[in-house]
């Protein structure tokens, strides 16, 4: 088998509990909330089969039992979809990646916000795992920013391309990435939050990105989802 061939795991960050989306999320996890009759996860999961993936880890606190009641073993969508609990309140972003490392093995994988809808092609990530240089940690996929994030999260050296990306700047991560496990290298599993470990990845010059300009919203609120399904729904 190739490089360019080789199976890629994704990973689905589905552990929050979504208080900006109550009341909807006070009885079903923030992933199951329905975008156009469709749970928000979903979308996701259909679009990384389609791009060819055949493993999926979810992670997963607040109401966790229903996210693998309405998902199953992954059957449906002919992948095989593990999980990855964590305790009441989660890990965190990085904390959750890394006590599902056992699950995800030794190679780049996918990362993938299970709040967040867009029509990226995934297939391009798994290109992104398949080439990732030595040296570098993560690819991320970033996004002009809105207006609820109008500082920014990152920079890019090379917005029409793929370039470098810096710990500072006017773009938006898009919660869409590729990571190599040494980021974590020799970190225990604790509630570590990623966006410290990537910027000192990027001070180190070890993180890529691209820009992405279509349909992307971050799910993260009641007026955000009407939003986006008024976009959708029609």
């Amino acid at each position: 088998m190739t490089q360019a061939s080789r199976p890629v795991k994704a990973m689905i960050l589905a552990a929050g509990r979504g208080n900006r989306l109550r009341p909807l999320t006070d009885s079903i996890p923030k992933p199951l909330v329905p975008l156009c009759g469709k749970p928000l996860i979903e979308y996701h999961i259909e679009k990384l089969a389609a791009a060819g993936v055949q493993e999926i880890v979810i992670n997963h606190a607040w109401l966790g039992e229903q996210i693998e009641q309405t998902l199953g073993n992954g059957k449906h969508w002919g992948i095989k979809i593990h999980y990855s609990p964590e305790p009441e309140g989660g890990l965190e972003t990085a904390g959750g990646i890394i006590n599902a490392l056992p699950l995800l093995g030794k190679e780049p994988f996918l990362v993938i916000n299970g709040d967040v809808f867009c029509e990226f092609d995934f297939a391009e990530l798994i290109a992104q795992a398949c080439s990732l240089s030595q040296n570098t940690l993560a690819h991320l996929v970033l996004v002009p920013s809105p207006e609820f994030n109008a500082k920014g999260d990152f920079g890019l050296s090379q917005a029409d391309s793929t370039g470098r990306v810096a710990s500072q700047g006017q773009y938006t991560f898009a919660g869409l990435s590729v990571i190599h496990p040494d980021l974590f290298k020799n970190m225990a599993v604790d509630f570590i939050k990623l966006a410290p470990i990537l910027r000192e990845a990027m001070d180190a010059n070890r993180v890529s990105g691209q820009l992405y300009q279509g349909l992307w919203s971050d799910i993260g609120t009641l007026e955000r989802l009407q939003e986006m399904e008024q976009t959708l729904c029609q």
